[in-house]
């Protein structure tokens, strides 16, 4: 499996047990935590977040000088058939 995937599952998979779906939020750099210490703001890592916004997965929300994010509640279908995706 893909790094990128792998670390943009394991973003949605916290998001996703953490319940931030729609108005709830959580700062941009809280998504590091699920990620092992090496991975941690690496290129990869950034790439995953980039393609995860770019699938609409995420929405972002600036506040209070931080940028937040939180899974899109339109997409819930299409996050869990990508977290269920084994080709993925």
């Amino acid at each position: 499996m893909d790094l990128c995937v792998a670390i943009m599952k394991r973003i949605l998979r916290k998001l996703v047990n953490l319940n931030i779906w729609g108005g709830r939020h959580t700062e941009m750099k809280n998504l590091q935590k699920c990620l092992p210490a090496h991975l941690r703001g690496t290129r990869e890592h950034k790439m995953a977040i980039k393609e995860l916004i770019k699938l609409q997965f995420l929405n972002i929300k600036p506040s209070t000088g931080e940028i937040h994010v939180g899974l899109n509640s339109h997409k819930q279908k299409e996050i869990f058939e990508f977290l269920e995706d084994e080709n993925h």
